[in-house]
């Protein structure tokens, strides 16, 4: 009996006729756990799409970055990455506080290479976890469900060219995003990060600025 498919799964495969090699799929490449290649994999990744639902079922999907070990495999069922500090919606932290199912998805453009995760995650504030990993505001703790590989087919080849300096490093101080200078959202920011902005010397950016150098990829974009 199949855990991965239900019965709007069956209805597609029958139609295309492709239930069998479904079946076979599932059975050669699906696993409940964290094997030794999966997790020398996901802890190689610096980065890693995270899918979420909200209370009332809409999804949103997300980027997460960080050095490679980032995301880390603390046994074959359980699965930890942080969260930092974003643009302060927390979309995804919400939406695993109120309904914890997730989706994650780990490429390899050079390769290339493809692995999904999926389970129940639920948000941690405990010291331990935090001190794992530095500026870390939470911390994401997924029990694992299934784990399993994607074909390559239509991934397109990619070279990393650098990574972002935003990154919390350990001996490094984090640079201010610059979106947290821009002078619409003065009045707006917590105190910690106004603090940051009057240390910069106060200068700021209009909105149109910021996105210009967004939209021609600067680096301190």
């Amino acid at each position: 009996m199949s855990t991965l498919y239900n019965k709007a799964h069956r209805i597609l495969q029958d139609e295309f006729g492709t239930r069998r090699v479904a079946d076979k799929i599932e059975q050669l490449a699906c696993y409940d756990v964290v094997g030794p290649n999966e997790k020398a994999f996901i802890e190689s990744r610096d980065m890693f799409f995270l899918a979420t639902v909200d209370i009332d079922g809409c999804p949103t999907v997300s980027y997460k970055g960080g050095d490679p070990g980032f995301i880390r495999v603390v046994d074959e069922r359980t699965v930890i990455f942080p969260s930092y500090d974003g643009n302060g919606m927390y979309l995804s932290m919400g939406n695993i506080a109120s309904r914890g199912e997730v989706g994650l998805l780990f490429m390899d453009f050079e390769k290339p290479n493809r692995l999904r995760l999926q389970g129940r995650a639920e948000l941690s504030r405990d010291p331990a976890l935090l001190a794992h990993f530095k500026e870390a505001e939470l911390v994401v703790k997924i029990a694992v469900r299934a784990v399993f590989v994607n074909c390559p087919r239509y991934v397109h080849r990619y070279e990393k060219i650098a990574s972002s300096r935003y990154v919390p490093r350990a001996g490094i101080e984090t640079p201010l995003c610059t979106w947290k200078r821009v002078d619409e959202i003065q009045e707006m920011l917590p105190e910690r990060d106004a603090v940051k902005v009057a240390a910069t010397g106060g200068k700021l950016l209009t909105t149109e600025e910021w996105i210009g150098m967004v939209v021609t990829g600067h680096p301190e974009a």
